[in-house]
Order: structure tokens, then sequence, then C-alpha cells
């Protein structure tokens, strides 16, 4: 491989994306200047096999299909029927309400599959109640921040589905590989705030007159329907009876379902669903033909062969590499989003994490939690853009109240590496 070739495209690929194309487009571009160079193939024959060929998998359904499940709950009362279930039950807690944020967040992933969706649901409803009833701001937008990066990783997840058509493995088990990490994440956010309240008495706002547990379980019906959808959609995966795409298509059913039996369902809701799904999904499809393309040409540079004997000949523990490529994606989470990320950097990666004897299942998993953290890191944090836009705060605001969630998702990273089995026993029970 010529490395000042690489080095070359490497450059023009971030002189192109700061320079404000399209993600996908500037992809491809940088896809046809590197074939020009290389080989002797037809540009115009080559890409249009390998965007057919990366569009066409029937695997890669299931993601417009739970986009649209997300778009139809977000236009109904799905988040504040949550919010009047969940509040009585942590009255008496450290940090009380605090709580909604993280239980809220891991009940909603579980049915968006997107940190953005779950982030502006779970925070439209949520912060104005905890502002009202006097919580402290830093914490309120810290923990909310971190719980939506959720999303990502309690499955169903959007880029758990990219990952997987990416790196040809079973989206089915990285969906199962998702649960106990993610319930370990919510785990260490209720932790923080329980501790942090602790600390912090007087910030805390005096707890409401006692539930009793007949009121506490009469509140909890307004999380029926919720609790149902998640049956229905894990359930079925779990169990064998669906794959991913089938599931993705009874998690729509039944979204209609829940919008329909509370009156929310309208033909304009529906269209406005089908459209904003329509819109992302159409920017992943596009970003993903030019990762695609990209790899190819990636390929006859020679970079992935290249980069896996360079890693190999440095002679680095799993322990490091680990490190290494955690390090790698915070920089690279600085500038691009997560979906981008993935389609970026997996084709090249696979040699080497391979070679390295890192089981991609539970990369895949790595990925996810990096690049969730990347979700709350500037200047490209989705999270922190949603967040703004909700609460009116700059970005450097958020990026502070949200870095102690940033510290508890990188020990999540070293407690996965030294125990993969919470990763890896549920997808070996499959």
């Amino acid at each position: 491989m010529d490395v000042l070739l690489a080095l070359g495209l490497v450059i023009f690929l971030f002189v192109i994306l700061a320079s404000g194309v399209w993600i996908g487009l500037s992809l491809l571009v940088v896809g046809m200047v590197a074939m020009e160079f290389v080989s002797s193939r037809p540009v115009g024959d080559a890409m249009a096999l390998t965007i057919w060929g990366a569009s066409s998998s029937w695997t890669l359904t299931a993601l417009p299909l739970f986009l649209w499940m997300g778009e139809i709950l977000f236009r109904t009362r799905l988040s504040q029927d949550m919010f009047q279930g969940l509040a009585p039950w942590f009255n008496r807690m450290p940090g009380r309400l605090l709580h909604v944020n993280v239980i809220g967040s891991t009940i909603f992933a579980a049915v968006s599959g997107s940190s953005a969706a779950t982030c502006a649901t779970i925070g439209r409803i949520s912060l104005s109640e905890l502002r009202q009833r006097g919580y402290p701001e830093s914490i309120a937008v810290g923990t909310l921040a971190g719980a939506a990066t959720l999303g990502l990783l309690i499955p169903p997840s959007i880029i758990m589905i990219v990952y997987g058509v990416a790196a040809d493995v079973s989206i089915a088990k990285l969906f199962v590989a998702g649960v106990l990490p993610g319930l370990l994440l919510a785990t260490l956010f209720m932790g923080y705030i329980a501790i942090w309240s602790l600390f912090n008495k007087d910030k805390i706002p005096a707890a409401d007159a006692d539930f009793s547990l007949r009121q506490k379980l009469f509140a909890s019906r307004h999380l029926i329907p919720v609790v149902l959808l998640i049956g229905a959609v894990l359930g079925s995966i779990y169990s064998g009876v669906a794959t991913a795409t089938e599931a993705a298509a009874i998690g729509v059913l039944g979204s209609f379902a829940l919008a329909a039996a509370e009156g929310s369902l309208s033909w304009k809701k529906v269209g406005e669903g089908v459209a904003a799904a329509c819109r992302v999904y159409c920017m992943i499809g596009l970003i993903l033909a030019g990762a695609a393309f990209l790899t190819l040409a990636m390929g006859f540079v020679g970079l992935p062969r290249e980069l896996a004997e360079f890693i190999g000949a440095l002679n680095l523990s799993p322990l490091v590499l680990v490190i290494c490529l955690t390090i790698f994606f915070l920089i690279l989470g600085c500038f691009l989003d997560g979906i981008s990320m993935v389609v970026l950097t997996i084709g090249v990666l696979m040699p080497t994490v391979q070679a390295a004897g890192i089981d991609l299942i539970w990369f895949g998993i790595f990925v996810v939690l990096v690049v969730e953290m990347a979700q709350i890191t500037p200047p490209v944090g989705m999270n922190l853009f949603v967040l703004q836009g909700l609460t009116g705060h700059q970005i450097t605001y958020l990026a502070r109240a949200a870095f102690p969630m940033f510290l508890l998702m990188l020990g999540a990273v070293l407690l996965l590496y030294f125990f993969p089995e919470l990763v890896l026993w549920l997808p070996s029970k499959m």
C-alpha cells in the first residue's frame, strides 16, 4: 500500500466532511478517487454492484421499521404515562425523581432504538417536572444526557442493526447481548444519583406524601402498554419466534395498536411518522452505501490488510488494543455521529479485531458503548444537541453536567472487558 496515498485519502475525506458535504456522498467521492488511483476496474460498475449489495440486505429492512415504530410512539402519550407510573416508586429513594430519568430512558430505549428520540421524549416530560419540583438543573440534564444513550445499547437498537450488517454477525444475538450491559449501565447511573444525593441532601426537594402500595400499584397501570410492547418485540426475538426484521414489524403493529387504543392515532400523525422515518432512513442508507463502496476501495488500496499487519506487528495485548480503540472512537466521535463512526471503521477494523481473538458480538457491544460516550462529548454530541434545544443551555454547560456519566461509561467498558460474560452469556443460551 502506498502510505502517502492512504494518508492523502484520509485527509481528503476529512476536508470534504468539514466542507459540509453529506457524509454518504463524501464517502462515495473518496471511494471513486481511490478506485481511480489503484484499480483498472470501471468505477461505475464497481459502485453500482457495491451499493446494490449493501442496500438489498434483508436484515437491513429492520432498520426503517424500528425507526417507524419509534416515530409512532413519539407522537403518543407513552412518555407521559411512563412518568405517572414510575414516579410513586422512587419517592423515598436517595435522589427521588431523578431516577425517573434513568428508568424512563431505559424503558423507552427498549421500544425506540434511538438515543436522540429517547432524550427528546423523556426530556420533554421529566425536565419540566423536575424543574417545577426544585431539582438542580445540572444533575437533571446530566443524568438525562447519560441515560438517554441507553437508546443505543438496550435493544432494539438502530446502531446494532448497522453494526450487524457491516460486520456480518447475528443481529438477534447482538440484541440479546445488549441487555445485561444496558441494565449494568442503568444501575451505575442510578447508583451515582443515589450517592450524589446523599452528599447533597440540601439540594434535593423534600419527599411527597407517602404512597401506599395500593396507590403505587394503581399508578403502575400506566406502564402496562409499554411493558406489553416490549414483551412483544423482545420476547419474539429471544424466544426464536421472530427474526429482528419480523420483530420490528410486530413493533410497528403494536405501536399502531397503542396509538389507536389511546385515541391519538390520526392520518396526519401517520403521515408525519412515515415522513420522519423515511428521512432518517434515507440518510442512514446513503451513509451505508457510501461506506460499503469506500470499504471496497480501501480493500483495493490495501488499507485493511496493512492496518491488521501493522497492529499485529505491535504485538498489542487485547487490553491495550481495546484501550487504543476506545481513544480512537472517542476522537472520531468529536467529528462524526455514531452511525457514521460505525460504517466508516468496522470494515477496516474487522481484520485487526479478529486477529486479536476478540469476539465480534462482544466487540459490537463495545463499539455501541463507546459510541454512546461520543453522544455526550462535544462538539458533535447528538444528545447534547437535543438537550440544548430542550433547555437553551450552552453545549459546554451540558457537557460538564454529563461528564460524570461519561466516566461511568468508561468504567463500564473496563467491566465488560474483565467480565466478558456480561455480554456473551445470554447470546450463548440462544
